[in-house]
């Protein structure tokens, strides 16, 4: 491969020797080992500058960089100056892999909410109507069969690439995946147009620090997806609709529920079935179906409405998008555990106090006996969140269980103590269980008819990080563990 054929899709200057040579390997990570021939691209990060690694990359062979300065190189080696090597290296990367993404059918969801959910509404509904599909987002990214876990919502733009060519390779023909602020911010979509854009809902989150200088960088930067496909569909509900598709540059469809939206949810009901807490409605506007979704909360009938806005694209029978619907599991994400037809287990990552909140007003709308909220919070965090997530459950919740969760290298009962200051604050009983299997025993062993448990924090990892160690610790599998040990006097009464 020639380096001129990856040098497509953005502005460069040649500094040095010619783009006319041969190059081996796209590297941008200064961590990986540089293999002669290489082309090695500079990016500036939050920690790190590759600006400084490009002389130990020309001396370990790499035969081109690119750079948005002038750098010292060999004579021989090609120095190509943009002005953005993060917009670089996604034009590059895709042209490395060949330009998958015109493969593939590519669908980016950006919100502050719901995206995780969503993407695995419109994976589940693809992949049953007989349509392979991957998926990138929070939780892993899944290529075929195989389940990668993920460390960012939006992997870095050579991943992205990389995963859409192994896509196509495992047999795939469409990609849904989570499209972050941050990476639309830095180019990590960049190299390709999406055939869909959605739009969830917008709300103040990821300001300050390394991430948005402010609420208007962080919308505006949530905006650039529909200047990058060919369809967007945005929820017509939410109050910041119109600012994010200012300026788009592609086809709009909406959904919600006031009237307006081109799919509209009506007769929305919310019930209990068996321990099951599930939402039901119909449609009108451009596609009338009824529906029955396996995820409790009003936030679900926006989550599958994008699905259904997204599927009915694809002209998947009626039938099987119910099924899809009635059967979407997402992991951590307000997931039902089987535990007893008496009361209901769910498991959700909830850990924050905004998001607790959220959690427990929606459960609350399914008029449970009582709300058992299981939590605790991080250690080497911030201490606010401690006692905001006291608060909020003791004033929301009926019981609280407080106990451990990622005490890191903090006491995890000084962890627990500062929570009760918040719990203190209002008026709801509680109970202080350290050790989280016991915990998660307590609240099962202890459970009323009707009630609701929620074990929040942990959701999809399935570790507790102690001193530095990540110890493994998956709730699903506690839960198991506690009905196998139980007696048979305690089965009985489940």
């Amino acid at each position: 491969m020639k380096l001129s054929d990856l040098l497509t899709g953005f502005s460069y200057i040649i500094k040095n020797a010619s783009e006319d040579i041969e190059v081996t390997e796209l590297v941008f990570d200064s961590r990986k080992q540089i293999v002669p021939g290489a082309v090695f691209v500079c990016i500036s990060g939050a920690v790190h500058d590759g600006h400084a690694y490009a002389a130990a990359a020309v001396e370990a062979g790499a035969a081109a960089i690119i750079a948005e300065r002038e750098v010292e190189v060999a004579e021989g080696v090609c120095l190509v100056v943009c002005e953005n090597t993060r917009e670089a290296l996604a034009c590059m990367s895709a042209a490395y892999f060949g330009h998958p993404a015109k493969e593939l059918v590519t669908i980016g969801i950006t919100g502050t909410k719901g995206k995780t959910t969503t993407s695995y509404m419109i994976r589940n509904t693809l992949e049953l109507a007989g349509i392979k599909t991957g998926l990138i987002g929070t939780i892993e990214a899944i290529i075929g069969e195989t389940h990668i876990p993920s460390n960012n919502t939006t992997p870095e733009s050579y991943f992205v690439q990389k995963y859409f060519r192994d896509m196509v390779n495992a047999g795939c023909k469409c990609v849904v995946m989570e499209v972050s602020s941050q990476g639309l911010m830095l180019h990590r979509v960049g190299g390709f147009t999406f055939d869909y854009g959605i739009f969830t809902n917008l709300s103040p989150d990821h300001i300050g620090g390394n991430e948005h200088k402010d609420f208007a960088d962080y919308l505006h930067c949530k905006s650039l997806l529909f200047k990058q496909c060919k369809v967007g569909i945005a929820n017509y509900d939410d109050e910041h609709m119109e600012e994010v598709l200012k300026g788009h540059t592609c086809e709009l469809e909406t959904y919600g529920v006031a009237e307006g939206a081109d799919l509209r949810a009506v007769n929305v009901d919310l019930h209990n079935k068996e321990g099951e807490l599930l939402v039901s409605y119909n449609t009108t506007g451009n596609m009338e179906i009824e529906v029955t979704v396996g995820v409790p909360g009003k936030f679900t009938v926006y989550n599958s409405l994008t699905a259904l806005a997204v599927c009915r694209h694809f002209n998947i029978p009626e039938k099987v998008i119910k099924q899809a619907l009635r059967s979407v599991k997402v992991k951590g994400r307000v997931e039902p555990v089987e535990v007893s037809n008496r009361f209901t287990v769910m498991i959700d990552y909830a850990h924050n106090a905004m998001s607790l909140k959220s959690l427990l007003t929606t459960l609350a709308d399914y008029n449970p006996k009582r709300i058992v909220s299981l939590f605790g919070c991080g250690g080497n965090r911030s201490r606010d969140r401690r006692f905001e997530m006291g608060e909020i459950s003791s004033e929301y919740a009926d019981l609280t269980v407080i106990t451990s969760d990622n005490p890191r290298t903090e006491d995890p009962q000084a962890i627990m103590e500062d929570i009760l200051t918040g719990v203190k604050r209002k008026d709801g009983e509680y109970v202080m269980i350290q050790d989280r299997k016991e915990a998660i025993r307590y609240c099962i062993l202890n459970a009323k008819d009707g009630d609701v448990i929620v074990l929040a924090g942990k959701g999809h990892e399935d570790y507790q990080e102690i001193n530095g160690v990540k110890y493994p610790m998956d709730e699903r599998v506690l839960i198991r563990e506690i009905l196998a040990e139980m007696s048979e006097e305690e089965r009985k009464a489940l």
